[in-house]
């Protein structure tokens, strides 16, 4: 196993390695470290549980693997290549594979053994997902026995007493059909695969690595709130600490490269610390720092330091971006400046990073400036890419499919972890919590489901201000008191009728109720009188047999033509054309898949200064 230096350490005669064109890391990962890592990917030996019978039979301590499988990929992939069962690439009610290899002991530096270890990261599995270190159960640094979640990132610290010359790596997943878990748009028990809804995509979709991280350090996670009017920033970072004691947070910010004529602000903040894991806020001053924004992605280089008593040094790397979003009377505001939003719906699926990237860089040619990445969960490298490129992005918390107390729980918790890996990037701009009721559909007739929506609305109003927050997009937002509980008032509307698209139009702005599938907005009395942006969050679907329309491209390009020219003659906020690609058999896409080539118009979804 070769141990890998990454392209983005900090020392002297790696600088040039933080300048805007290669600061994407090459592990899943937003925030970096200036270390070495291990790579783990790569053939696994594998195992079908179909009768979930590994922990009974102690498959941890030992077991025979007639399989293997290539780690990252999803169980589907390898179910369809195991031997000894028939071929399958999908699965009813619940899934058990089991995964082993092994891995020689790294040599740690010994002058860092006494203030470092060895931490194993998974990029992203689930839905849960147990891990044994030479047949001993390892728990999360957040103290979990079995991780809950598919969508993010997860880290073991490996003790030192545990450790072989040569290791072995078990790790069981399980997954169900349970509708109470944030499933985004795959099946469950409650919608089945076919239409709108995807065939399961689970387990092992993001690598995993070794790397060697300091005792007492600061995560790789890092929270950003812009003050622009002052050229304020607000940092929040974490930190786990081992060793209690005296420490100081120390900061600066480059223009672009970490060189004494670029660093534009520093500061440092002496703190006493206790053993365990704990956020911090601090505040730095950019004066004179340019702002964020699709037409000028100005980015700016930050170098965290934690430091002991004793000068050890933890270290994390990120480049940020200063920038306002609001949404206030009749428009979306960024920087202080109307901004019309020109989005697309965005489903990346089992899409590659690789692939996200032409995506991401083809939705640019057709005009965009918002992708809206639709209920599901990327490789956080893409939010790396929108902030260089200046594509602002749409996120949403993958929805379950059924309204419990259970299903908002799991909700709940998807969404911390989302925003501790997310809240970074000056990219992310808006967030929906649910999208038409998935998860929610008793939203109309239940306090208790929209006390728990309310709750959260004003819970990332107050801890997480530099977003946009929108309850349910499409239909059936909430109003308490007369006071709606979105930031935006977003209507999904299709149909291939252009003059029934006009009506439809017409009726959204003179604030009607009825315009959308469902009541636009439930709950108290909601009187509109241009108190919000109204933005068009899904329309077109041309081509998906649902939705009718033309299905070649050229008949396509002018009917999206005709409905942008007739969407600017309303006062609307923006709108977001549906969708990028074909998935399954949904195929509405203007964009291929494979390749990223457009299938229609350079700058289609490009509109006028309005």
């Amino acid at each position: 196993m070769e141990t890998i230096q990454p392209n983005y350490g900090l020392t002297k005669s790696k600088q040039d390695s933080n300048d805007e064109d290669n600061f994407i890391s090459p592990l899943p990962r937003a925030v970096l470290r200036p270390n070495n890592y291990i790579l783990l990917d790569g053939e696994w030996k594998f195992a079908l549980d179909m009768e979930d019978k590994g922990l009974t039979d102690s498959w941890q301590i030992s077991h025979h693997y007639d399989d293997v499988a290539n780690w990252p990929g999803s169980i589907e992939e390898h179910m369809a290549a195991a031997k000894g069962e028939k071929a399958i690439h999908t699965w009813q009610d619940k899934i058990v594979v089991w995964y082993e290899r092994e891995f020689p002991l790294p040599k740690i530096n010994d002058e860092d053994q006494d203030h470092s270890l060895l931490q194993l990261t998974f990029g992203a599995c689930g839905y849960e997902t147990t891990v044994w270190l030479n047949g001993i159960q390892l728990r999360t640094i957040e103290g979990e026995d079995t991780h809950v979640g598919e969508y993010t990132s997860f880290s073991y610290e490996l003790q030192e007493e545990i450790l072989e010359p040569i290791n072995r790596i078990t790790i069981r997943i399980e997954d169900t059909m349970d509708a109470d878990i944030p499933r985004g748009k795959q099946e469950s028990s409650v919608y089945k695969r076919g239409g709108i809804w995807y065939q399961t995509y689970s387990g092992g979709v993001r690598s995993i690595w070794l790397e060697v991280v300091e005792r007492n350090r600061l995560r790789s996670r890092l929270g950003v709130v812009s003050i622009v009017e002052d050229t304020v920033v607000r940092f929040n970072l974490t930190t786990r600490i081992h060793d209690p004691g005296s420490y100081t947070i120390k900061l600066k910010v480059y223009d672009n490269k970490n060189t004494e004529d670029e660093l534009l602000a520093s500061d440092e903040f002496p703190l006493v610390l206790e053993a365990g894991q704990k956020q911090q806020r601090v505040v730095l001053e950019v004066p004179g720092a340019e702002l964020w924004s699709p037409e000028n992605p100005k980015r700016y280089l930050l170098v965290a330091q934690l430091v002991d008593d004793k000068n050890i040094v933890s270290e994390i790397v990120t480049k940020f971006g200063l920038r306002k979003i609001e949404a206030r009377g009749c428009c979306v505001y960024l920087n202080n400046k109307p901004v019309y939003i020109d989005g697309i719906l965005y489903q990346p699926a089992s899409a590659s990073y690789e692939q996200i990237q032409k995506h991401m860089y083809a939705m640019k040619e057709l005009g965009c400036n918002l992708v809206r990445i639709h209920i599901a969960g990327v490789d956080p490298r893409i939010y790396n890419l929108a902030d260089k490129i200046g594509m602002m992005l749409w996120v949403e918390v993958p929805s379950p499919h059924q309204s419990t107390s259970k299903s908002r729980q799991a909700h709940r918790e998807e969404l911390i972890r989302m925003l501790a890996l997310i809240e970074t990037h000056p990219s992310v701009v808006i967030w929906s919590l649910y999208n038409e009721d998935w998860g929610i559909q008793d939203v109309e007739t239940s306090l208790e489901t929209r006390k728990y929506i309310i709750d959260t609305y004003n819970y990332m109003e107050l801890e997480h201000p530099q977003f946009i927050v929108i309850d349910n997009d499409g239909w059936r937002h909430i109003s308490y008191e007369g006071r709606l509980k979105s930031d935006i008032l977003t209507a999904h509307l299709y149909t291939p009728e252009i003059e029934k698209w006009k009506q439809m139009l017409e009726d959204l702005i003179k604030g009607k109720n009825d315009v959308t599938a469902y009541s636009l907005v439930i709950g108290d009395p909601f009187f509109y009188r241009k108190q919000v942006p109204i933005v068009i969050s899904e329309w077109g679907g041309f081509g998906f047999v649902n939705y009718g329309g033309p299905k070649d491209s050229e008949e396509r390009t002018l009917k999206i033509k005709m409905f942008k020219e007739e969407l600017r003659k309303h006062a609307i906020a923006g709108d977001v054309y549906t969708q990028a690609t074909n998935i399954e058999d949904e195929k509405n896409g203007i964009i291929d898949y494979e390749t990223g080539e457009l299938q229609v118009e350079a700058g289609l979804l490009r509109s006028i200064n309005k």
